[in-house]
């Protein structure tokens, strides 16, 4: 008998039906033996449906009121849930955030975890209950209800299941599992089996969307064994496995690259012909940050001529402003000229296999120069390399790189 936690996504809770669907998939843990905490997301689409009705009212709410208006999607669910499982002859109870205790700051909209009371959830299970938590949301020390950010019932689950020292915590969404890239811009995309939470955190933070960044986080610091799978796959386990990411093992190391990841919304900028002296770089980028302007790669030529060019990209949205901001900062530091690009992207090569393999970044290199796509920007760090690309070789370049490196091809 295990300890399992599953978070149920929007779309897998997005209606009465697929409620019933859920539970009987939980039924099914149960009755092999396993006690079962379920956290769930409010219906698809409710989230937004109330943040509407808000904004209708008084487009400047205040955080706190849009964080008790919106924890009450999940609170239909879970209470659905819980029905639909007392039906069917399971015990079972639901709880809010705040009932079970999950403390939180108070960072409203945006809240963190600090500690989570697992007596209530423990006595239920010992009863032989199923329980059923709110996603998404906490109670601060004052008692007033805080949410965790879009994407926050991920974060939800897997501090649950750090909490309770639980076996697994699986993570049931509309797709079977991480991917070796995107299926919908390569179609030999292959689910991975395994990959490790380094891997994970970074096609994360290039715009993987299977997992919020914060979840895969928080199971990497408490080491708890996550799983993706569909909650619509029906059967057995064993035949839908989905994607387990945990901590690297030997046997993974045979893998060089375990995905391609790639970030549409990128946008290039460059400040040309600088004079080479220190802190210009602050005084370049520091106007940027105060503009609340994220910056990601940055790359800088020293001219022979003793001036400096500066390139950086920041996000597609913040394309326009950031110019603006630029082009007042190169009045300041006397540079010789402000360019742009704002159809760019960014692909990327990740996978534990580079720290003990070299070649990866030429092969990645060759297989790029053989389609004639051009570099615009190269990044590199322990267990990725990334590259900046004209927006019209996307497709192309994924596609390309991941036959260079075999991921059609079954481990």
């Amino acid at each position: 008998m295990a300890l399992i936690v599953q978070k149920y996504g929007g779309t897998s809770v997005g209606t009465v039906e697929r409620i019933e669907k859920v539970a009987e998939r939980v039924m099914r843990w149960r009755a092999a033996g396993h006690d079962i905490v379920v956290v769930t997301s409010a219906m698809s689409g409710e989230t937004n449906r109330l943040l509407g009705m808000a904004k209708g009212i008084d487009a400047n709410a205040t955080p706190r009121e849009l964080d008790m208006l919106a924890a009450t999607g999940e609170q239909v669910t879970i209470a659905l849930l819980a029905i639909a499982l007392q039906k069917r002859g399971q015990e079972a109870r639901s709880y809010t955030g705040g009932q079970v205790r999950i403390l939180t700051d108070d960072a409203h909209t945006k809240a963190r975890i600090r500690e989570i009371d697992t007596q209530r959830i423990r006595d239920d299970l010992r009863a032989g209950r199923v329980v059923v938590v709110a996603g998404f949301q906490g109670v601060d020390d004052d008692g007033n209800i805080t949410t965790l950010g879009r994407g926050g019932s991920d974060t939800s689950g897997v501090a649950l299941a750090a909490a309770l020292k639980a076996d697994e915590c699986q993570i049931y969404t509309d797709v079977d599992g991480v991917y070796t890239t995107d299926p919908r811009v390569e179609p030999k995309a292959r689910r991975l089996d395994k990959i490790t939470f380094e891997e994970m955190l970074e096609m994360a933070s290039l715009g993987s969307k299977v997992l919020q960044i914060r979840s895969v986080e928080f199971a990497g610091k408490y080491n708890v064994p996550l799983r993706v799978l569909s909650s619509f796959d029906e059967g057995a386990f064993e035949d839908h496995p989905g994607t387990l990411i945990t901590y690297e093992e030997n046997g993974m190391e045979e893998a060089l690259i375990s995905g391609i990841a790639f970030n549409r919304d990128e946008a290039q900028l460059t400040i040309k012909g600088v004079p080479d002296a220190p802190g210009v770089a602050y005084r370049i980028l520091g106007p940027i940050a105060d503009a609340n302007i994220e910056v990601d790669m940055i790359v800088q030529n020293i001219g022979a001529d003793g001036t400096t060019d500066m390139t950086f990209t920041v996000h597609r949205n913040d394309y326009s402003k950031a110019m603006d901001v630029l082009e007042g900062v190169a009045k300041d530091v006397g540079a010789r000229q402000v360019a742009g690009l704002a159809n760019i992207v960014k692909v990327s090569v990740v996978g534990v296999g580079m720290r003990s393999h070299a070649g990866i970044a030429s092969t990645m290199f060759a297989a790029l120069a053989r389609e004639g796509i051009n570099i615009h920007m190269i990044s590199t760090s322990e267990i990725k390399i990334s590259v900046v690309l004209d927006e019209k070789y996307l497709e192309l370049a994924v596609r390309t790189l991941h036959e260079a490196f075999g991921l059609d091809k079954a481990a």
